[in-house]
């Protein structure tokens, strides 16, 4: 059994062998700089940055923060928290179980980024500085002040300091915050996969909860900005600020968390989820959050092909295609050639078992090239499909997908009698057209999660990663190869075509053009591997956190017009410089994209 040592308390006094920061400030002054400016934020924010109203948001009011301003008093509010936190303020310690100097930077960069993003832009708008108050200028000084003062805090991350394995959840809890909470915080800081001490289950569970009612929070803030400015400093400030949680440890913290309570947790997302059309005044936004569910839908089943059986399938938005028009064909639209109007279970059956079939009929003749040779010919079938569906108007070929002009025209789904194409009441809400395809995407969606958590766990799932790790291993151990990924094609494919079902439904109209390998909006093969990269492969998560924002954000920058894929791709090449692995990553491919992180190679009773 180790001895454990109590960590010395911060008291802002500069310790001895302290690493020295990005500027020669010393570390208790950085530290006392950062937190005071965080506090002269917030304060700032309560005055007139400008004299006038014509700048978005009314920044004109004394005593009431508006716009811009309010993400300015969330970004110095987390910094004044994570400064105090990293004075040992008692309380505040669970803010930055990991340290909180890297965090404390990133904290202070928010506010700083925010603030200047939001004068610059009263200054360009209204023709100078001179149309700025003196709370504009305050607070550009006290974030510049507070983002200077973190430059000076330690860059190196402390040395951990052992568990001890003998203490039981609760024991280790008490102790660790009350006497060595350093000991948590070298365990993120060092990047080991140490578990954190278990909470009583009533109490993670609330964490559960909060941690799903902050998300809806922000996703309904960001989705609902009303102008430009406030979602570029929306973007910002969630940015910086998730950063400086991530490196807190934070965010590791709820992950092992909500590791603990899957079930708990999943049920919990999709209960959040389906409160947000009930945040909504009109459908204006519902009719992004179901365009999300769709695109979210069909990055979880490109994840099977890619994520997990690592398989690079350049043309997937095909098989989406392929369901939308089979279900339109059956659902009793004028411009289909087949005179039927089947029932919504029939049409989903039909859209998912023409994507199937087809994903057997492309995968059974090229699933044995590998690599790129793979990614190349799945990429001409996805060429291949919209121009096939594009000639087939009746002159180049027969008269099956009415060629450009598409299947239009296409009616509401009724489900039991229940039309989802009109509004309905319940309780004081009403529930619009885009909300009743919403709940829908989220049953189809939360389906699509369950395949995924049970196929990925089961023994075709083992199979799937074997073949993504190496392939010529696994031939070796007994794996059928072809047939492993032949079955990673062919659900894949029909998930997406259960997805395209809906969409024919909510849009009205199927067209070639919806189906493209590169665009300037979503749903596309670009971004749809985009999202499953972005957000994490071989999780659920990942590509569902992924697909929203590859949605959300070029849905709010228009206003960029020819910049957009400039400002699109700048961020991905920092997203994948900095964050390799994604936003949501296994522990696998952590361990693979950070040397920093590797696993031990030693396991001993000390260590573990």
């Amino acid at each position: 059994m180790t001895t454990q040592t109590t960590a010395p308390k911060n008291t802002g006094a500069p310790a001895p062998g302290d690493t020295p920061g990005l500027i020669g400030i010393p570390a208790h002054v950085g530290r006392a700089l950062a937190t005071g400016g965080g506090v002269l934020t917030v304060v700032s924010t309560f005055l007139a940055w400008t004299w006038t109203a014509e700048f978005p948001g009314d920044l004109t009011v004394y005593g009431y923060p508006g716009g811009l301003q309010v993400l300015v008093l969330v970004a110095g509010a987390l910094t004044t928290l994570i400064g105090l936190a990293s004075y040992d303020v008692k309380g505040l310690r669970w803010l930055a179980p990991a340290g909180a100097d890297a965090a404390l930077r990133f904290a202070a960069l928010a506010a700083f980024t925010t603030t200047w993003y939001t004068v610059i832009a009263i200054s360009a708008q209204l023709g100078g500085v001179v149309n700025l108050e003196p709370g504009g200028y305050i607070a550009a000084a006290v974030t510049l002040a507070a983002l200077i003062g973190s430059l000076a805090l330690p860059v190196e991350r402390p040395e951990p300091d052992p568990f001890d394995p003998d203490d039981t959840g609760w024991e280790r809890f008490k102790h660790t915050s009350s006497h060595n909470w350093q000991t948590v915080k070298a365990a993120f800081a060092s990047g080991s996969p140490r578990p954190v001490p278990a909470l009583p289950s009533y109490i993670e569970i609330l964490i559960i909860v909060a941690v799903l009612a902050v998300g809806l929070f922000v996703f309904t803030y960001g989705i609902g900005t009303e102008y430009d400015e406030l979602f570029v400093g929306f973007l910002i400030t969630a940015g910086f600020g998730f950063a400086a949680l991530n490196k807190s440890g934070l965010i590791a913290q709820a992950s092992q968390i909500t590791a603990r309570h899957q079930n708990i947790t999943v049920c919990g997302a999709f209960v959040a989820a389906a409160c947000f059309p009930f945040t909504q005044s009109d459908d204006q936004y519902a009719t992004i959050g179901v365009y999300i569910l769709i695109f979210a839908t069909v990055a979880l089943g490109l994840n099977i092909v890619v994520g997990l059986a690592g398989l690079l399938d350049l043309g997937y938005v095909a098989f989406l295609g392929v369901g939308a028009y089979a279900a339109s064909m059956v659902s009793g639209s004028p411009s289909s050639p087949f005179d039927l109007h089947l029932p919504f279970w029939a049409a989903v059956l039909v859209g998912a078992a023409a994507s199937l079939v087809f994903g057997v009929l492309i995968g059974a003749p090229t699933l044995r090239l590998r690599g790129d040779y793979l990614a190349i010919v799945t990429l001409g079938f996805g060429e291949i499909f919209r121009i096939t569906a594009n000639n087939l108007d009746g002159t180049s070929g027969p008269d099956v997908t009415n060629g450009s002009n598409g299947i239009s025209s296409i009616p509401d789904l009724k489900i039991l009698g229940f039309d989802l194409g009109t509004q309905h009441d319940v309780g004081s809400f009403t529930i619009g057209r885009f909300a009743n395809y919403f709940f829908l995407m989220l049953i189809i969606t939360a389906v699509v999660v369950l395949v995924f958590r049970r196929s990925g766990d089961s023994r075709i799932g083992r199979a799937w990663v074997a073949i993504r790790e190496d392939e010529t291993a696994a031939l070796a151990m007994g794996i059928n190869g072809f047939r492993v990924k032949l079955i990673a094609f062919a659900v894949g494919a029909s998930l997406a075509g259960l997805a395209g079902t809906v969409q024919a439904h909510v849009t009205y109209t199927v067209t070639p053009e919806q189906y493209l390998f590169a665009g300037t909006t979503p749903p596309n093969s670009a971004f749809l591997l985009a999202a499953v990269v972005l957000g994490g492969m071989g999780t659920i998560a990942g590509p569902l956190i992924g697909a929203s924002l590859l949605f959300l954000i070029p849905n709010k920058l228009q206003f960029l017009d020819d910049y957009q894929l400039f400002a699109f791709g700048l961020a991905l090449v920092l997203l994948m410089r900095f964050r390799p692995e994604g936003l949501i990553a296994n522990r696998r491919r952590k361990l693979e994209f950070h040397e920093e992180a590797e696993a031990p190679t030693v396991l001993s009773k000390t260590g573990a």
